[in-house]
């Protein structure tokens, strides 16, 4: 039985037998599948092969600080943009296995004449493509609805993002009720993006009908989000039938799906208080305009009050002075008819001292008389007041401020009564001859 070794022995023997066998440097093709910028100055790559879109090899590169100020000056001064995921690279670099941290690629230079990765420019010509055929800012044509209410989420039920993205609804401190169903669809992969078209679809066409599409899945490297940079995938974004919201999750680089869509956020989090932000929106217009109309309201109320007391004083006033004349008028009345019974009075009582005792009955009898008239004089007076025969039951119709007696009247005349109490305005319907007048 051969003697068991430790894993550091066995580590210690592959690095002696690498450092042995290996050359010290190689150039080698790769593309960089993300890159990650330390606070010390290095920098990390996670370098990829794929065929046909599969990953077939992998591995850690490092390129430390010193290093890669110069490699990233010279490669952005010669291709005019840094170092980023996507790019295929031609870099010279040295094999190093480490007994804790296992193999890995020390990059010493890169070769800036190698242009962008195959993985990068295919990216630009599906781009190109969808701008020729007019699908970049199809979606955006779509107006977003004032409140969103009803929601289609395409996600993965097991990924992060979805529950964030749920419990920031559900949980909003503002208690809006948010309707949303899951349309579930893998989020990375090679079936991913065909699984994604799949719910587009289904959406589509199911019955009740949504407010807009939402996208989301949680960040995760570069590699892992390929399937959004799919052709078929940005032209059934642009194709949907209602606006689409993308929160991808990735913070450093678009994804086709993201330049097709009408909205684009960071992170699925993102897309619910972006949601919610149109409930608040809608809820403070409609509370201003509340306001408005009370206002407005109030307003209106208080031109219409001013205007019926004017109108008040106005009628007032003017029927004051019309029951003013017709009192000054019975007064003058009242004193011709005084005066014409004092005169006669004097008249008959000179008669009576001329005739002596024989005539002073009779003048008493004439004195009575013309007291009876004169008290009879008064309650005609007082009948012929307006306010009493108003305060009797009867009324007083007008048209344009002149009885009615005097003027030819007609159908759709409107005329004004007054009692003791009210004003009322009527229209002329009929009109029909008093029968008993007539004969």
């Amino acid at each position: 039985m051969q003697q068991a070794i430790t894993l550091f022995s066995l580590n210690t023997i592959i690095k002696e037998c690498l450092d042995k066998q290996l050359s010290p440097t190689y150039w080698v093709i790769a593309e960089i599948g993300e890159i990650r910028e330390a606070v010390r100055g290095h920098a990390y790559l996670d370098l990829v092969e794929k065929t046909d879109g599969e990953i077939r090899a992998k591995m850690r590169g490092n390129i430390w600080a010193y290093s890669y100020q110069a490699i990233k000056r010279k490669f952005q001064g010669t291709t005019g943009q840094p170092l980023k995921s996507g790019m295929n690279i031609l870099a010279l670099v040295n094999v190093q296995f480490h007994e804790l941290y296992g193999i890995s690629l020390v990059i010493k230079d890169i070769d800036p004449n190698f242009t962008l990765g195959e993985r990068a420019r295919r990216r630009q010509e599906i781009i190109e493509r969808l701008q020729s055929e007019g699908l970049l800012e199809l979606n955006r044509q779509f107006v977003l609805p004032a409140v969103s209410q009803k929601i289609a989420v395409i996600s993965s039920v097991t990924a992060a993002g979805y529950g964030d993205f749920i419990n920031q609804l559900d949980q909003n401190p503002y208690g809006y009720k948010v309707h949303y169903q899951l349309y579930q669809a893998a989020m990375q992969g090679k079936s991913a993006a065909a699984e994604i078209i799949d719910a587009i679809q289904q959406i589509e066409e199911t019955a009740p009908g949504f407010d807009l599409i939402v996208l989301i899945r949680g960040g995760g490297a570069q590699t892992d989000l390929d399937c959004f940079d799919d052709y078929d995938l940005a032209k059934a974004i642009a194709n949907a039938a209602l606006p689409i919201v993308t929160g991808i999750g990735h913070e450093r680089d678009e994804s086709i799906a993201d330049l097709v869509a009408h909205t684009q956020l960071k992170t699925p989090t993102a897309v619910a208080s972006f949601i919610l932000s149109g409930f608040r929106e809608f809820e403070d217009n409609l509370q201003h305009s509340l306001i408005r109309i009370e206002r407005w309201v109030q307003s209106r109320i208080k031109q219409e009050s001013e205007g019926i007391m004017d109108q008040t004083h106005l009628l007032k006033n003017l029927f004051q002075g019309k029951i003013n004349e017709k009192m000054l008028f019975l007064d003058r009345i009242s004193q011709q008819s005084m005066r014409s019974a004092l005169h006669k009075i004097e008249k008959d009582t000179i008669k009576v001292n001329n005739n002596g005792k024989y005539l002073h009955k009779a003048a008493l009898i004439c004195i009575s008389k013309a007291a009876d008239k004169l008290n009879q004089l008064e309650k005609t007076l007082e009948r012929l007041n307006p306010e009493y025969l108003l305060s009797r039951g009867y009324t007083k119709t007008e048209k344009d401020g002149m009885p009615i007696h005097s003027q030819e009247l007609q159908a759709g005349d409107e005329l004004v009564t007054f009692s003791q109490k009210r004003k009322i305005t009527s229209i002329i319907k009929k009109l029909e001859q008093n029968e008993e007048k007539r004969r």
